[in-house]
């Protein structure tokens, strides 16, 4: 069984000829990258560093890591995603390595080869969320470190993510989140802990619609990312 759910492949599939438009439907991503980037190098130090960008898409955060000096592998389960991502390649010129492999598939041959992995935007999409979190577990070597993103569940999350981010403000496609599963941190933190790996920080991202502009702070009520490091 592959953790991945069809319709969400299918989803995904159908935009990826949009993905580096930054006035696309993948605006939002293209303006959170910027802080995501930051936010990873200032903790993690990105150049020199084997990363792994789990559920990589088109590639906007795995170029951004290779542009900063990392050595950079992009996994994802959607071909068409893949295939934007390695033709950017070509006009950006940076390298990443991208393959069509499940995190679960990619844990059991390459076990503790990362320095750090990435999965962001992405646990809110698989069916189970405990099994990608354990994969990058053991990706990530002893003492490196795993983060992560997603949308926290209770009902400011589902007014302004799903509500007021795809019907009112049309920032996402209509169906682009389903609020059942939205994750809450106290969830999160229990799959890290199953895994092994230990909560170093938790950050929010919130939206401000007036400046249009992201930004990390401690509200985590619907956006949030979190630092994890893997016991030796």
């Amino acid at each position: 069984m592959i953790n991945a759910d069809p319709n969400e492949l299918q989803k995904f599939s159908d935009l990826a000829h949009r993905w580096w438009d930054p006035k696309s439907e993948f605006k939002p991503l293209h303006d959170i990258n910027p802080l995501r980037l930051d936010w990873i190098d200032a903790n993690a130090g990105l150049a020199g560093k084997k990363v792994l960008d789990v559920g990589c898409g088109g590639g906007l955060l795995s170029e951004g890591m290779a542009e900063r000096g990392a050595q950079v592998t992009g996994i994802d389960l959607s071909e068409k995603a893949l295939g934007v991502a390695r033709l950017h390649l070509l006009e950006s010129g940076h390298s990443v390595d991208y393959r069509h492999i499940s995190a679960e598939s990619l844990a059991a041959e390459m076990p503790g080869s990362f320095d750090m992995v990435t999965c962001l935007e992405m646990l809110e999409h698989v069916p189970d969320p405990a099994s990608t979190v354990a994969a990058c577990a053991k990706l990530v070597k002893p003492g490196g470190q795993v983060f992560l993103s997603t949308l926290n569940r209770n009902p400011k999350s589902y007014l302004l993510a799903v509500i007021g981010a795809e019907y009112l403000l049309q920032m996402l496609p209509k169906g682009t989140h389903d609020y059942a599963k939205f994750i809450k941190p106290s969830e999160l933190a229990r799959h890290c802990k199953a895994a092994d790996l230990e909560v170093a920080e938790i950050i929010g991202m919130t939206y401000n619609p007036f400046t249009q502009r992201y930004s990390l702070g401690q509200d985590t009520s619907v956006n949030y990312l979190l630092r994890t490091v893997r016991n030796a």
